[in-house]
């Protein structure tokens, strides 16, 4: 009578369920036969660049879609779109617009109410949403005074279209990427199984890490640890902006206004 009164509580699942190892797999073998046949002089070095962000954010990307339980076939659009994105954007400042193909086509999901695991597609207070833009603006703003006062690089747009490019980029592959992954699946499924510091710690940790393995990031000693310090601000903050609204587009907000001041600075 005891275990009918008591019912064991489901236990939670694996922490990498639902992974799509085959296609990570793929991306995996695709970005290392195109850095073979660049080294080879087969392929263009812009090959090795489009292979990157496929297979970086579309990893991130996709593995998010699944752990939300969405059909695999929308992992690899998603893949597919960033990869179209890539190529386009090689071919000018306004190549970049192809970066809101992925940026829409998560929309479109979560307006079909499917991705509601990952905090998009459900009801946004418009605390969270103001909250998370001055995030944004409050870090921007310490940025760009502390870089320009301890590493004399000023704010510097040389190029505008440039600047929008990077912007788009930032909308549609980096920061869409990042946070669908890092906070949307890894932190959220995290949470359900530890507290709440245990789960943005390990969200924010890999967060940093994928920054500091970035090839486009400077490696000069400075700005790697100027990198570790926001990038680990940010990560906590956009983890307790989910835990607190229950939606992923207060941080998806503060780190586009990050990313976008970011882009503005000499060495971006």
């Amino acid at each position: 009578m005891w275990a009918l009164d008591q019912p064991c509580p489901p236990r939670a699942e694996r922490l990498f369920a639902d992974t799509p190892w085959a296609l990570l797999a793929a991306l995996a073998l695709g970005a290392a036969s195109t850095g073979v046949l660049v080294e080879l002089a087969a392929l263009p070095p812009r090959a090795w660049h489009v292979a990157g962000v496929t297979a970086g954010h579309g990893a991130l990307l996709a593995t998010a879609l699944a752990w939300a339980r969405v059909s695999s076939t929308a992992g690899v659009v998603a893949v597919a779109l960033l990869a179209l994105a890539a190529a386009a954007a090689g071919l000018g400042a306004l190549g970049a617009l192809a970066y809101l193909g992925p940026a829409l086509w998560v929309l479109w999901l979560a307006g079909r109410g499917r991705l509601t695991a990952l905090g998009l597609g459900v009801p946004v207070p418009l605390r969270g949403v103001l909250t998370g833009a001055l995030v944004g603006v409050g870090l921007s703003c310490h940025l760009l005074v502390s870089v320009s006062r301890t590493l004399g690089v000023h704010v510097r747009v040389d190029s505008v279209p440039a600047v929008l490019a990077a912007v788009g980029y930032d909308v549609g592959a980096n920061v869409l990427a990042a946070e669908c992954f890092f906070r949307g699946a890894l932190f959220n499924r995290a949470q359900r199984r530890w507290s709440f510091a245990a789960a943005a710690s390990l969200s924010t940790a890999a967060y940093v890490v994928r920054y500091l393995v970035d090839p486009l990031l400077p490696k000069s000693v400075e700005l790697v640890v100027g990198a570790v310090f926001y990038l680990t601000l940010l990560g906590g903050i956009n983890c307790w902006l989910l835990w607190r609204s229950e939606s992923l587009v207060p941080g998806l907000l503060s780190a586009v206004i990050f990313f976008a001041a970011y882009r503005t600075l000499g060495f971006a």
